[in-house]
């Protein structure tokens, strides 16, 4: 049996590459190691799917790592509108909503999913399901046929082209496994190290227990690396007992994993009262206890901080909490100041890949051709998606790459 293309693997990357290799006329067949197609998908955006972003592709490349400049050919071929146009085609009503973040209007993201298997059939996509891709054997360097196994035993299909969009190792019990970095190296291509991105990160202290669940918005969370800033975000987080989770720390999530494997010293530093100066603070809190002297110091903190944080912030500060207002310091008020200002502690890990969005590394883009996504060094052999070194900050990014690379794959 023979096809014009094979697409090993049917999630987001993969659906855009065939229906766009269909709509190419070319005779397509998706191989699918899952009864059904696209189960991350289905989790994306906490079961919502964040389809894509409304920022224009200048904006995309600030939040795309680590060179979002190879991406611009596929964002050309295929953007957000696009992906949006093809959506409400199948019938699925795309709201935006805060952060420039398209959802569908049911805010259910097997919608995505059915609309996009379904214009895959339509498109002319023929499906191969529970099935393994083993190999891609190739003759003088050019891909001519794939191995498969499933429970039909082992077959083979021919093939002039093949698009491996297998996904990264982010959550695997949806079927995400490196495959397709075992696939790609037996090509020959180099295999960046892949690691957890947009991934919690585990904290040093045994306080971060009696912080458990707590969330604060509206906070600068700053990233440390053998002691020098390197990176900040404002916005919010929440605390887990093992360390830190939430939206800012899954941004900066990306570099503090890096740099523990690299064994380097990852401290963050929570900036508690962002909109105000130090010294503005410092007026500020001896102006309260001027005016509330008689209070316990522990009551007078309510007014500063949320409840769930204070005795912590007692501990570490090596603050009394039973005395009075007026019986603090000049140089306890200018610790209170400078824990507000700089809350820190020591990153000693992360989570794994079952709790990571993202894999950050992959195929190096170096062997890619960024104009086709075709391989540089084997013939018929195309990328899309995850599987490529290239990832993204929520939002809606990393989607537009795998829909905006695999539609490029498929229409060359």
């Amino acid at each position: 049996m023979s096809y014009d293309v094979i697409v090993i693997g049917a999630g987001a990357s993969g659906l855009l590459a065939a229906i766009s290799s269909c709509r190419c006329g070319k005779k397509t067949m998706i191989i699918e190691k899952n009864e059904r197609a696209a189960r991350k998908l289905m989790i994306t955006g906490k079961g919502r799917c964040n389809v894509t972003n409304s920022s224009g592709i200048n904006e995309f490349m600030n939040n795309i790592f680590p060179e979002p400049r190879f991406l611009y050919p596929a964002f050309k071929s295929f953007f957000s509108s696009d992906i949006i146009n093809l959506l409400e085609e199948a019938g699925v009503d795309i709201v935006l909503e805060r952060g420039g973040r398209y959802f569908p209007a049911s805010g259910k993201a097997i919608d995505i999913v059915d609309a996009l298997v379904t214009t895959a059939k339509k498109s002319g996509v023929k499906f191969m399901f529970s099935t393994n891709a083993t190999e891609i054997n190739l003759h003088n360097d050019s891909v001519y046929e794939v191995k498969i196994h499933n429970s039909q035993g082992d077959s083979s299909l021919r093939t002039e082209k093949v698009i491996i969009c297998t996904g990264g190792k982010s959550y695997p019990l949806t079927g995400s496994t490196g495959d397709g970095y075992i696939l790609a190296q037996k090509c020959g291509h180099t295999i960046s190290p892949t690691l957890p991105a947009l991934v919690p990160l585990i904290g040093k202290g045994h306080f971060f227990k009696g912080l458990n669940n707590l969330t604060l918005k509206n906070i600068t969370l700053s990233l440390f690396i053998d002691g020098e800033k390197t990176r900040n975000e404002f916005g919010e987080l929440q605390f887990t007992d093992y360390g830190l989770t939430g939206p800012v720390v899954l941004t900066l999530s990306r570099w503090a994993v890096i740099a523990l494997h690299n064994n380097r010293a990852v401290k963050m530093s929570i900036d508690l009262k962002p909109a105000i100066a130090e010294t503005q603070l410092d007026r500020r809190i001896l102006n309260d206890i001027d005016i509330n002297g008689k209070q316990k110091l522990k009551k007078l903190f309510k007014e500063w901080l949320p409840t769930q944080i204070i005795p912590v912030f007692l501990e570490i500060a090596k603050l009394d909490g039973e005395k009075l207002a007026n019986q603090v310091s000049g140089d306890e008020r200018r610790k209170i100041v400078t824990l507000m200002k700089n809350f820190t502690f020591d990153i000693v890990g992360h989570r794994d890949f079952n709790e990571a969005i993202v894999t950050s590394g992959g195929v190096s883009i170096s062997e890619i051709n960024q104009k086709t996504m075709e391989s540089k060094l084997v013939k018929g052999l195309y990328f899309a998606g995850e599987v490529i070194d290239v990832d993204a900050n929520t939002g809606g990014y990393n989607l537009q790459i795998a829909f905006s690379t695999g539609w490029l794959a498929g229409m060359k």
